[in-house]
């Protein structure tokens, strides 16, 4: 069975350590989502798990490889990442952004293999932006952008998908289809990882969480062990109820703590 594993992994920012002996095993077929307080260390993580960060000490292995000593062409292949905030600068058509997925493949947007188009058009469909596929990407509102990068790194059709915050940017209904698709990437055999800070979402289609704190692992399992009312305000710093509504995990925040920060 596939596995992505963080071994003794820490990370230095200058002078602060980012990460602390993060000590992680990720499985393919779970949505496993990152959560914790601003500055917990879940870019850094995410990050490190793609192979882009350099930790000080400890690996991250894939499959029994360390992902650092891979071939970047190996990487790309095994390992779809898309960070938060990525931006579309030239003015292409969107199936042609969306066709950069299939560089790890040795495919060009404008020479594309029969399995390569069936990529794109299943990645723009998933998506919801199958009309959009000649239109200008910079002509495209923020959200629906987005979505273009979303389906650019499902077009790589990775075994490991690694995505930060993907629905930050999205109308509600778009934050749904978003995620979804992620879930079913995820019931599809793929590893899926995704940071969030709507702990609500989280709850609600994650199959594992990772609350991250200062840098280490605090809690690691299904969602209703680790979003508990005691550690959202613990960590969080509020005042939260944890429900269980129509099947699915519901979190209510209902203010700040005092003296929380």
């Amino acid at each position: 069975m596939m596995r992505l594993e963080a071994r003794s992994l820490s990370v230095d920012l200058g002078a602060r350590r980012a990460l602390d002996r993060i000590d992680l095993s990720l499985e393919p077929g779970r949505l496993t989502v990152i959560v914790g307080p601003n500055g917990a260390g879940k870019t850094t993580l995410l990050r490190c798990l793609a192979g882009l960060a350099k930790p000080a000490r400890g690996d991250v292995i894939l499959n029994g490889a360390a992902v650092a000593r891979m071939r970047a062409s190996e990487r790309a292949r095994s390992i779809a990442y898309l960070p938060q905030g990525g931006g579309v600068a030239w003015p292409l058509p969107v199936a042609s952004v969306v066709a950069l997925g299939r560089l790890p493949h040795g495919e060009k947007p404008d020479s594309l293999s029969e399995a390569g188009r069936k990529a794109v058009a299943t990645a723009l469909q998933s998506v919801g932006l199958q009309g959009f596929a000649q239109r200008p990407a910079t002509a495209l509102s923020g959200g629906e952008r987005a979505r273009v990068l979303l389906a650019r790194a499902l077009a790589t059709q990775a075994p490991v998908l690694l995505v930060d915050e993907p629905v930050a940017a999205l109308d509600p209904r778009h934050q749904l289809v978003v995620l979804d698709v992620l879930k079913q990437r995820a019931q599809a055999g793929a590893m899926v990882v995704a940071i969030m800070h709507d702990l609500t979402l989280a709850a609600r289609f994650a199959d594992i969480i990772v609350l991250l704190h200062q840098g280490k692992v605090e809690a690691f399992g299904p969602p209703e062990t680790v979003l508990t009312e005691a550690r959202l305000g613990a960590i969080f710093g509020i005042r939260a109820r944890v429900l269980r509504q129509a099947g699915s995990l519901l979190v209510v925040a209902e203010g700040p703590l005092p003296d929380a920060g």
